[in-house]
């Protein structure tokens, strides 16, 4: 039996939640993109909020057949005073324009789609295609694990829905095998007899009755045994077992030094919350760490580490060699995925450039999946030559450019993009 299950349920001001669901899969590119656009413009208080995205008529039309007027028609319109039938009228070369469609050259236009995404869907747009490079499961987390059910051979007792037919007819038929063997060999020698009897012809007509009644009993008792007894029913077995779990730790550095003015601070701020969101979104076995720099480095909290106004000199080492200090002792490389992102100016003690160089190189890299690296300005700082030539050398060292706010989101995509399934 065929069975068709309806949702029915009704999500606000009565809008079906299979049709919005089947609506935004199908428009799911020009949505996609109205959300990158709405994100340019967006302060950083604002980025979780919803959004109205308005899309162009002619995107989410639907083809239409009608049938024509046909053949010849004269029509009197009412309140025509100027025209005559044989008079040339030309075409409106403009026209007003209502609130969401716009004129166009022919004097048509339509007004275009407007509909709200919720703060869940926008983000869901928002983060779809992103990921954490080179994320592999490590072990056990103690705490908390995950669970998965895996199969664990047949049982005698379950639940309807986990019996396994072929299993169970199986072992009707063994058990019917097995308690009516001793029958059917004796049933096998008295018919044997029967028919000796009946060949001789001189056997007493009471000893064939005798063998013959036998025979039946035994026929009803192998009637008797049962095709299938609850004995026989066989479920499948499902057991609970602990499931590797991915363990990520991500390392925010930011510099806070005097060279980062507001502005570029303001650049490096949106950039950190871009991946705050997107880790607390998609991975929430995620330890997320906090370091500012000037000359001197410290780990802070959530709080301190996007409001605080503190400044200084620069010396980029001292969040590399912290860095390292945090790994070494809360988090084992053999048993965390750890990842780093660092946000700079790019202006630093010239000196010191090199050894940020060193350190990646000898200590960083080697137990990082990947660390991206954001210079906030565009200009060739001696820091940004260093990186340069750590990646040219380490396939999970990324780097990109940052001028404006416009450009934010843009890099974020860039360094956080899935990897292609080729």
């Amino acid at each position: 039996m065929l069975h068709h299950v309806i949702d029915r349920r009704l999500s606000g001001k009565n809008k079906s939640i299979g049709n919005r669901g089947r609506f935004l899969r199908r428009y799911s590119e020009q949505i996609r993109e109205a959300v990158r656009r709405a994100v340019s413009g967006r302060s950083i208080h604002d980025i979780e909020q919803g959004e109205d995205i308005t899309l162009p008529r002619r995107d989410v039309s639907e083809p239409v057949f009608g049938h024509g007027p046909g053949g010849t028609r004269e029509i009197v319109h009412p309140g025509n005073r100027d025209y005559v039938r044989g008079d040339r009228i030309e075409r409106p070369q403009g026209g007003g324009s209502g609130s969401g469609g716009s004129a166009s050259p022919d004097g048509t236009g339509e007004d275009d789609f407007v509909f709200r995404l919720t703060r869940e869907e926008f983000m869901q747009y928002f983060f779809d295609d992103l990921a954490l490079p080179r994320l592999i499961r490590t072990q056990l987390l103690p705490d908390a694990p995950e669970w998965t059910y895996q199969r664990a051979g047949f049982i005698a007792e379950g639940t309807p829905t986990n019996l396994h037919v072929v299993r169970s007819m199986r072992a009707a038929l063994g058990r019917r095998i097995a308690m009516g063997n001793d029958i059917r060999r004796e049933l096998h020698e008295l018919e044997a007899l029967l028919a000796l009897a009946q060949r001789q012809g001189h056997t007493p007509n009471n000893e064939i009755t005798a063998l013959k009644t036998q025979i039946e009993a035994l026929q009803r008792r192998l009637n008797r045994i049962p095709f299938l007894d609850p004995f026989d029913l066989r479920y499948r077995n499902r057991v609970k077992v602990p499931l590797p779990t991915t363990k990520a730790a991500m390392f925010c550095l930011m510099d806070v030094s005097g060279s980062m003015d507001e502005a570029r601070k303001d650049i490096a701020k949106r950039f950190f919350i871009l991946l705050y969101l997107f880790l607390k979104r998609h991975y929430q076995r995620t330890d997320v760490i906090f370091i500012r720099h000037h000359t001197q480095a410290s780990e802070v909290s959530e709080e301190d580490f996007f409001q605080s106004t503190e400044s200084g000199g620069t010396v980029v080492s001292s969040a590399l060699t912290l860095m390292h200090k945090i790994i070494q002792e809360r988090y084992p490389a053999n048993q965390w995925n750890i990842y780093g992102a660092q946000a700079s100016d790019g202006d630093n003690w010239h000196q010191d450039s090199a050894k940020c160089s060193e350190l990646l190189t000898d200590k960083l890299l080697p137990l990082l999946r990947y660390f991206a690296y954001v210079q906030v300005g565009e200009e060739d700082q001696n820091l940004w030559q260093e990186y340069a030539v750590v990646r040219e050398t380490h396939q999970n060292f990324a780097m990109q450019k940052i001028a404006g706010p416009a450009e934010i989101f843009p890099v974020f995509r860039e360094l956080f993009k899935k990897a292609s399934s080729a």
